[in-house]
């Protein structure tokens, strides 16, 4: 079923908030364009950029309908569909409506800190349960366990629609013996910015782009090099991100993509509790270091 080709640029969407933190459905739309126009391929909804734990699901509806809307299929559109409860998630999953979704992006449990086993039984039992593409996500910096190497190449050997992996965990080992034991046609899609050429160097198909909705002319430039071959203009790209992308995560994400966004007209800068926005001496280092790329 491996119906989804998530090669080049996919961006996990932040929620712009009013400043009384309501959500700002214009400025979600302007983002929405902001990015399409220059260069992203595909967009992702709800995942923990947006601070999806602060949305109603109101608001989650709503701010879904709102990109697909905007986006008007000139991109696929990716909701993140994820949780700790299996059979609550399955479903959310089986009730789900699909029209104008792509496929599912699903972090692996969080604080439950399941075996590897129970990893794999969790995926299966959403995979027999989901009508769209899934997409493994491993995040171990926020969920406290890993989807190690072997689970996910099980995995993806064991259900044809579980698609591809948002590879967050840093560590390219284990990223490595992924791609050299995949099956065909499932992709490696990596989920830390600054670790996107290094993971295409060694055969992954892109990345899930925190910083890439914030200066997608250039981040996209990046993934569209490696992708022709060109490593160095590649490389040229990812060297003139790299302190920009280190700022962004300093106080925290969405805060840091949050302030760029702001700082280039895009939408506001609020977050919503426990979150803060970003502090001014942050700022002024995000306005250096975009200037600094002459966009």
């Amino acid at each position: 079923m491996r119906t989804i080709d998530l090669t080049g640029v996919g961006v996990a969407l932040i929620t712009p908030f009013h400043d009384n933190r309501s959500v700002d459905y214009a400025g979600l739309k302007k983002l929405v364009e902001h990015c399409i126009t220059n260069g992203v391929d595909y967009l992702v909804v709800n995942g923990t950029t947006a601070e999806n734990p602060t949305l109603t699901s109101e608001e989650k509806s709503l701010i879904l309908q709102s990109v697909i809307s905007q986006a008007q299929d000139r991109v696929p559109v990716i909701y993140g569909i994820g949780g700790n409860n299996t059979q609550a998630l399955m479903d959310k999953i089986s009730n789900f409506d699909v029209e104008g979704v792509s496929a599912i992006l699903s972090a692996s449990p969080y604080y439950n800190k399941p075996t590897q086993e129970g990893i794999y039984q969790h995926y299966a039992a959403l995979s027999q349960c989901s009508a769209l593409p899934i997409i493994l996500y491993n995040v171990p910096g926020r969920t406290s366990s890993n989807i190690s190497a072997e689970t996910t190449v099980r995995l993806a050997k064991d259900f044809g629609n579980i698609v591809a992996i948002k590879e967050a965990s840093g560590n390219l080992d284990q990223i490595t013996e992924i791609l050299m034991n995949r099956p065909d046609g499932f992709q490696v899609i990596s989920g830390d910015d600054n670790l996107t050429l290094h993971m295409m160097l060694l055969g992954g198909e892109g990345v899930i782009s925190v910083s890439g909705q914030g200066v997608p002319e250039v981040f996209c430039s990046m993934v569209d090099a490696a992708l022709d071959g060109d490593f160095y203009t590649a490389r040229e790209a990812h060297l003139s991100l790299f302190d920009l992308t280190n700022l962004l995560f300093a106080e925290g994400n969405p805060a840091g993509i949050k302030a760029l966004l702001e700082l280039r007209g895009v939408c506001g800068s609020t977050v919503r509790l426990p979150l803060v926005s970003a502090s001014p001496s942050l700022k002024e280092q995000l306005q250096t270091a975009l200037s600094a790329l002459e966009i």
